[in-house]
């Protein structure tokens, strides 16, 4: 039996069009609205997520502060940080404790989740609502959850249409990179 790689390919692009196409519209307007409040009030946004879901918010932090000028932080960078927080009490606290340091009342907490059940992803977004943060999940249909716990828990909850991780990957920096370039074309940025 021989693998068709074009095949292949092409079936994981005609998927990847198709989430792309089913995209909910409503929810990303709500987050780049937020996005544009907590930049014109001087807040800061930080990121948080696992694995793939931690890469995102790395790059889109990188993006975000030097292309729109905005305070941004991904709590999967510092990874001396991060790894305290693990050692020293449990990984279910790495992102509560470093939001604990560097979180303020007005500030957008946004969440990177495949299947938004992720427990320290969870933590930390309870612990910015109690904190008065604004909260936003890019999370995923995986295993059918429908955005899991954290799409519940959330003021606004992205759910990219596929069961597929590698798709809802895909799509998180695709929608990053559309609340960016939307943000420096309503600024003149």
């Amino acid at each position: 039996m021989s693998f068709d790689f074009e095949e292949f390919a092409n079936s994981y692009i005609s998927d990847l069009k198709r989430t792309l196409s089913e995209l909910p519209m409503g929810p990303i307007s709500s987050f780049w609205r937020m996005v544009e409040e907590v930049r014109s009030s001087g807040g800061t946004v930080h990121f948080i997520g696992n694995g793939g879901s931690a890469a995102t918010p790395s790059h889109s932090a990188g993006d975000w502060s030097k292309e729109l000028s905005l305070r941004t932080i991904s709590h999967t960078d510092n990874v001396s940080s991060l790894t305290a927080w693990a050692n020293d009490t449990d990984y279910s606290n790495i992102f509560v404790g470093q939001l604990s340091t560097f979180v303020s009342d007005g500030d957008l907490v946004v969440a990177y989740s495949g299947s938004g059940n992720s427990e320290n992803v969870l933590n930390g977004i309870s612990f910015a609502k109690e904190n008065g943060c604004l909260t936003a999940a890019i999370t995923g249909d995986y295993k059918g959850l429908a955005g899991g716990n954290l799409a519940k828990l959330v003021d606004v909850a992205i759910v990219v249409p596929t069961t597929s991780m590698e798709r809802i990957e895909d799509v998180q920096l695709v929608i990053n990179h559309i609340i960016k370039e939307a943000v420096k074309s309503n600024n003149g940025l």
